[in-house]
């Protein structure tokens, strides 16, 4: 991903979720399975403080010594987003104002307790912007609705293949709506083909 993230972050997923975000000065965001930092520097140069964290804490230690110049406004921690109770303890005395998670649901094999704990971290009306891959078209084994896990590649040349959580949106939706959510924000991003979007960046407002 290298300093300032690589191509596809910048051009697919980038816009729309800063579209969505709607990142003001003073803005308190939860930056979820941050990796080595990009988005959160990217958001803290928009004006906002940030709490940041991964569940991998060489990823954490990475982000620390490259994000070095905005230790003032940002924080990174280590968490389990499957773990609710690590969520919430990450809100301490002040509730978010938003929260994002790029291209990080699929890799993630429960998210109901992050949803639950979105809920409960943010304040009321407050926003959470996540992107996925599209399940309706990035669907392992031609299956769609039958939710799967299988193995695959987040970077060309990385050693180890990866889990993805593949979940129709049923699933994934209803997990948010029965956590307090609504949407109000909803993309479908292409990459080379103009007719076949691979990611979805979906906002929700809690209630």
């Amino acid at each position: 991903m290298g300093n300032d993230s690589n191509m596809f972050h910048r051009t697919i997923v980038r816009p729309h979720t800063e579209e969505l975000l709607g990142v003001r000065k003073g803005d308190f965001i939860l930056d979820i399975a941050c990796g080595t930092g990009n988005f959160s520097e990217r958001l803290a140069e928009m004006g906002a403080e940030v709490v940041a964290f991964d569940f991998s804490e060489k990823m954490i230690g990475h982000a620390r010594r490259r994000r070095k110049t905005y230790h003032d406004r940002i924080k990174f921690f280590v968490c389990d987003a499957t773990q609710y109770d690590d969520l919430i303890s990450l809100k301490k005395d002040r509730l978010f104002d938003k929260a994002v998670a790029n291209m990080a649901v699929m890799d993630i094999a429960d998210v109901k307790p992050l949803f639950r704990a979105m809920a409960v971290m943010l304040n009321p009306g407050g926003i959470f912007v996540f992107s996925t891959h599209h399940p309706c078209f990035m669907k392992p084994e031609d299956k769609y609705l039958t939710p799967c896990v299988h193995e695959g590649i987040g970077i060309i040349g990385q050693p180890v293949k990866q889990l993805y959580y593949h979940r129709p949106l049923q699933d994934l939706l209803y997990t948010c709506f029965s956590a307090g959510f609504v949407m109000d924000g909803f993309f479908e991003e292409r990459d080379d083909d103009p007719e076949f979007p691979v990611i979805i960046i979906t906002r929700m407002r809690k209630i």
